[in-house]
């Protein structure tokens, strides 16, 4: 049986090409999750493990380390130099530049040192610092400039037992440095001070009663030729109770474990999406061997009468299929590991900054995992055509060859069981979102998640009776352009098992890409409604922000934001000093309503602002005990009093004036903020920047607080996140267009008869290829569509489930990514049917009616 089973494996070796491709897609996405996997984690644990640079061991304990354990890590026997890990912060500025960047101390040994020196030296005195080369330029600075370094003290001598009070330290910039293995990349990159600069800071920082300092861990570096095994047992034992010892790599590894829960949590989320395309692999693959058995049963049947048995034949399918499983995965894991080393290429040549592995690592896991899930899936897939096999009775060698016909339908309990399954998870995805939309968004999700995943099951269960009637009723619409096309919807009729199996393959990963762009959308929209209210403007210039001067904003400085590069209107702002009636003294602002309005993002919220009208946010006005039309009176600094209606608005008001109250209040009000609109074209990652370039210059200290940027940012988390999974789901999408081919070249085969006839009756080859095409365009178009419609449905219910917590959701359908869906499904569908058309319009009708 095996030698007759190589042969008709040799025989159909065009029919299973389709299904081994799947195969193959399938198990090169699992061996690239693992190998991705591998990577991220080495990656993880070479940037922990830079942190300590060359150092023997890192020593640290439950409690972490005093100042004293480090001393006496010190004086253990082949210990060479002991550094505590310890970090600092510092805020950083050069004329109206600022940063707030971490700090390290420099190393009292170089095994320590983890940075590079790009130009000039690392600080050797008080006073110096050593800038990344990115922040040097941020700061525009260089080798000898100096930068101001602001920060908080403790004054005992102040009243009330105490205060903080401000102090600027000038630092003398003496070097630029570079992070060439990722040490600090997740930082942003770090700073270099001395150690005794960082000690004084901490002591002038910290209150009389505050806990002496910690450290989390300190690195150790041995003296030539110590042991390091016997120098580890003394450094535990000369540490506090339940401390480790252990080596760089060793740390970084537990670390590693710490934050990620001791779970791989991108490689189990990557196998899921694996998962997916296997699933539609496998519905290719059972769907290719039920024809492929059908196509066969002469041949069974020859066998039946000539002694073979059931369990033969069902072997011989299982064979088939095994063989097929091995050869498509091992093609599949040298496909995965190829894909995942050019990517390693490209990424070490993109410098991303942090350390990237120059090689792929091929464990057995690798290899052996995408093996036996590719196999499996392949033999499992086999199981009800082997079964189809063993059901062919020996009588079938004397029939004629007609094309076979697999139109039986599901039975009642399939049905029972997939209205069950819809009905009840439709149930528990309502109940979600009630959850979600009524406080409770973390149980809401999970039940609207298991709502999803039962109601889709049910849909797919009841997918062979349904789905036939939705391809017949657009077949009908399609009717009246001719007769290609009412022969093209007969054809995708008589075989409603395969159709649907086709459709479904297609369905799931359509559905999926339309779920996760309709919730990405939603999400942006909702996201931008919350900004919108956080943020009134899209960027803020002022001089008075976190306790700065106050100072009027100077005429050139707003004369060189109006004249920057995205913006399109600039509105100034006044600030006045006011007195509540209950003594409260604090500062509100004027600005001209109707320039208001046209700059602020949510005009509708300024609508109440007028003359006599004081602007308050809904929490700032609950805050203060303040009702919406209540009355109040203002006390300027000079006496004056000013009578006005207290009226709540959005969330990013605050203490809002016409300017001309704001001046009757205070005649000395200045010009301290500016409201900044972009144009809507404009980029505000580009547009920001410019804003701070063009102040550079001026005397008074200015803060840009860019809410755009931070919109922006927000946005492309999401559209990032969204690219990666619709890039990682579309194999899905491809495997099934690949059943789609798969379907219409083996109908082309079944119906060798049938297009001879068609053809003899003076159906012309073009017209033959034009109704395949049809076929697959109508397969593929109604598979898109419907999944089009659930996962519209199912994104719009994970949006008002998870989202619910921001407030209001707003739902969005993505037509952008809906029709290119639509459209990539149609044309796949057509191209699809290029290679069985031809096939089919080659085939002479005297050749094709020729008896087997």
């Amino acid at each position: 049986m095996l030698r007759l089973t190589l042969a008709q494996m040799r025989r159909s070796i065009g029919r299973l090409v389709a299904a081994g491709v799947a195969i193959v897609i399938g198990t090169a996405f699992v061996t690239a999750t693992l190998i991705a996997g591998d990577v991220m984690t080495r990656t993880t644990n070479d940037s922990i493990a830079a942190q300590f640079a060359s150092a023997d061991l890192v020593v640290s304990a439950p409690a972490d380390l005093t100042a004293d354990d480090v001393d006496a890590l010190r004086s253990v026997p082949g210990v060479d130099a002991v550094d505590a890990v310890q970090f600092t912060y510092l805020d950083l500025s050069h004329g109206s530049k600022r940063v707030f960047q971490l700090g390290v101390p420099a190393p009292s040994d170089p095994r320590f040192q983890a940075l590079e020196v790009v130009e000039g030296s690392m600080p050797t005195a008080t006073g110096q610092v050593a800038l990344p080369e990115a922040v040097a330029e941020r700061l525009g600075v260089g080798i000898g400039d100096a930068v101001t370094s602001s920060r908080n003290v403790w004054d005992g001598s102040a009243p009330d037992g105490g205060a903080y009070e401000e102090v600027r330290d000038e630092l003398s910039v003496v070097g630029t440095t570079a992070d060439p293995y990722g040490a600090y990349a997740q930082m942003g990159g770090a700073v270099v001070v001395t150690a005794e600069d960082v000690a004084a800071w901490e002591a002038a920082q910290s209150m009389p009663d505050e806990p002496a300092r910690t450290y989390s861990a300190a690195m150790v570096g041995l003296a030539p030729g110590t042991d390091l095994e016997t120098v580890r047992a003394a450094l535990v034992a000369a540490s506090p109770d339940e401390a480790k010892a252990v080596t760089p790599d060793e740390h970084a590894q537990e670390q590693a474990r710490k934050m990620t829960g001791d779970q791989d949590v991108f490689t189990y989320v990557i196998l899921g999406f694996a998962a997916v395309a296997l699933l539609v692999a496998a519905l290719v693959i059972t769907n290719t061997f039920q024809v492929l058995v059908a196509q066969r049963t002469r041949t069974l049947a020859l066998l039946r009468a000539v002694g073979a048995n059931r369990s033969q034949l069902a072997r011989s399918v299982l064979t088939e299929a095994t063989i097929l499983g091995v050869v498509s995965s091992v093609g599949g894991i040298l496909l995965g590991a190829l894909l995942t080393q050019v990517a390693l290429l490209v990424a070490r040549g993109a410098d991303l900054g942090v350390p990237i592995p120059a090689t792929i690592a091929v464990t057995p896991v690798v290899v052996l995992v995408p093996l036996l899930v590719g196999t499996v899936v392949t033999v499992v897939a086999s199981f009800a055509p082997a079964r189809a096999a063993t059901r062919v009775a020996p009588l079938e060698a004397l029939r004629p060859a007609d094309a076979p016909s697999l139109a039986r339908g599901g039975g009642r309990a399939r049905l029972v069981v997939a209205s069950l399954l819809t009905v009840a998870g439709l149930a528990v995805l309502g109940g979600g979102i009630w959850l979600g939309t009524t406080g409770n968004p973390e149980i809401g999700l999970l039940a609207g998640v298991a709502g999803g995943a039962l109601s889709f099951v049910g849909v797919l269960v009841g997918a062979v009776f349904w789905l036939p009637g939705v391809v017949s009723l657009v077949g009908r619409l399609l009717a009246g352009t001719g007769s290609t096309a009412r022969l093209a919807t007969a054809n995708t009729l008589r075989n409603p098992r395969r159709t649907t199996a086709t459709s479904t393959a297609l369905l799931i990963g359509v559905t999926l890409v339309a779920m996760m762009s309709t919730g990405a959308a939603s999400a942006r929209t909702s996201l931008d409604t919350a900004l919108d209210e956080q943020y009134p403007v899209d960027v803020l210039v002022a001089t008075d922000l976190y306790g700065s001067s106050g100072e009027a904003v100077p005429g050139e400085a707003v004369r060189a934001v109006s004249g920057s590069e995205g913006v399109a209107r600039v509105v100034e702002l006044v600030a006045a000093e006011a007195t509540l009636p209950d003594g409260t003294q604090l500062t509100v602002h004027g600005v001209d309503p109707e320039q208001a309005r046209e700059v602020v993002r949510t005009p509708e919220s300024l609508a109440p602002l007028a003359e006599g009208t004081l602007m308050l946010s809904e929490q700032e006005a609950e805050s203060w005990g303040i009702a919406d039309g209540e009355r109040l009176e203002l006390t300027g600094p000079d006496g004056a009093t000013l009578d006005v209606v207290a009226r709540t608005g959005a969330v990013g008001w605050s203490w809002l004036l016409a300017t001309d109250d704001a001046r009757a209040l205070d005649p000395g009000a200045v010009t301290s903020r500016l409201w900044v609109g972009l144009d809507e074209s404009a980029d505000p990652t580009q547009a920001v920047p410019a804003i701070q370039d063009a102040i550079v210059d001026v005397d008074v200290p200015v803060e840009v607080a860019g809410a755009a940027v931070e919109r922006a940012l927000m946005e492309s988390v999401i559209d990032t996140i969204l690219g990666v999974i619709v890039g990682l789901l579309a194999v899905a999408v491809v495997i099934a267009l690949i059943g789609v081919a798969n379907t219409l070249s083996l109908s082309v085969i079944e119906r060798r008869r049938e297009s001879a006839t068609l053809r003899a009756i003076g159906l012309s080859r073009a017209q033959l290829r034009w109704m395949l095409a049809i076929e697959g365009m109508l397969i593929a178009g109604v598979g898109a569509v419907l999944g089009i419609a659930l996962g519209v449905l199912y994104g719009w219910a994970g949006a008002a489930t998870a989202l619910s917590i921001m407030g209001d959701v707003s739902l969005a359908v993505p037509w952008r990514d809906v029709a290119l869906v639509l459209v990539v499904a149609l044309v796949a569908g057509l191209v699809a049917s290029v290679v069985p058309g031809r096939t089919a319009a080659r085939t002479s009708p005297v050749a094709a009616l020729a008896v087997d």
